[in-house]
């Protein structure tokens, strides 16, 4: 008789992000978890719920409202021998500590020649689609992608978001994991124990033939909607989810280029200085002669984050979006 197949692990986006802490708090000694509610509340998102009983108040602990503080004890605690873990309650609040993050979190371990090394993990919270407004819902990725000294992460699915968070606790260098609001009760499915989603290397979610979609963190999903639409029209779009976006893995993306021929590259920030612009740039170094049309972009406009739902939802790209664009391009 055959044996019964073990049902996958299923979770939630929320508890992923949750298994990934725990297991760097189990493996690491000197890691600890700091920021604004992250122990007595479990984080504002709940993704710090139970570790504050589990693993006690010296490794998990409520900081004072400054995120310049959070940010400076992150920079002293892993330049002295800890791995610390540090939450940014809300991407927007960058603007907050960015002294901190661009002039000491970036650049220390550069500066003391390789002699100090900062193994800090950061996590933070982008996204719109919550009516959350102009100061809670930005995506700023660029900003950390300009500073030398510092690797960001978008993990778009569960599996990818416990795996990139233990990937990135276990470097030496600073890490930044930018989470969606809007994915934390996304299902997937979540192995039990450690394991690494590598850093720098990037997933192609759908394979195709004659187009290429780039898409980043919760962008992925509507650009696998999109490529769906896209097949009535001979469209067989291949996805592709970097993960991470410092350092860059474009040796994938242009090897589908070089494929398909056609690319368009999607991200919920604004249009306008974000990552999809750097991404067509070396595509143009790197394999202008396989195009066979310009390079799209689809982000969001040149304006701060809407509150009003109705507004909100035109504001943020989705899957009929990127899709009409896609044909528009192709002349479809």
């Amino acid at each position: 008789m055959a044996e019964a197949q073990e049902q996958p692990r299923m979770l939630p986006y929320v508890a992923a992000i949750t298994d990934g802490v725990r297991q760097v708090l189990s493996e690491q000694p000197d890691a600890f978890v700091a920021g604004e509610d992250v122990a007595g509340a479990g984080g504002v998102y709940g993704y710090y719920n139970g570790l504050l009983a589990e693993f006690g108040p010296e490794r998990v602990y409520d900081t004072p409202i400054s995120e310049a503080g959070i940010v400076g004890l992150g920079v002293g605690a892993s330049a002295t021998g800890c791995r610390p873990i540090i939450d940014l309650m809300f991407m927007d609040f960058l603007g907050e500590c960015m002294d901190e993050v661009a002039n000491q979190l970036a650049k220390m371990r550069y500066m003391f020649g390789g002699h100090a090394t900062l193994p800090v993990t950061m996590l933070t919270m982008a996204g719109a689609g919550a009516s959350l407004a102009a100061q809670h819902s930005q995506s700023l990725e660029a900003w950390l992608c300009h500073l030398p000294g510092l690797k960001v992460c978008m993990p778009a699915t569960p599996y990818d978001a416990k795996g990139m968070i233990i990937a990135a606790a276990r470097d030496d260098n600073p890490v930044i994991v930018v989470l969606n609001k809007m994915s934390l009760a996304m299902m997937g499915e979540v192995p039990e124990g450690p394991y690494e989603v590598p850093l720098a290397e990037a997933n192609i979610i759908r394979p195709g033939t004659n187009f290429t979609i780039v898409a980043m963190g919760r962008m992925t999903h509507e650009a696998l909607s999109a490529a769906e639409q896209l097949k009535d029209v001979g469209i067989d779009a291949e996805v592709i989810d970097p993960r991470t976006i410092q350092p860059l893995d474009m040796d994938t993306i242009v090897a589908s280029v070089k494929k398909t021929h056609r690319i368009m590259v999607v991200h919920e920030a604004v249009r306008f200085g974000g990552i999809g612009g750097e991404i067509a740039a070396q595509i143009q170094e790197h394999a202008f002669d396989y195009l066979d049309a310009p390079v799209g972009r689809v982000g969001a406009p040149f304006s701060p984050v809407p509150f009003s739902p109705a507004l909100e939802a035109v504001y943020v790209p989705n899957a009929d979006r990127i899709a009409a664009e896609a044909k528009q391009l192709l002349g479809v």
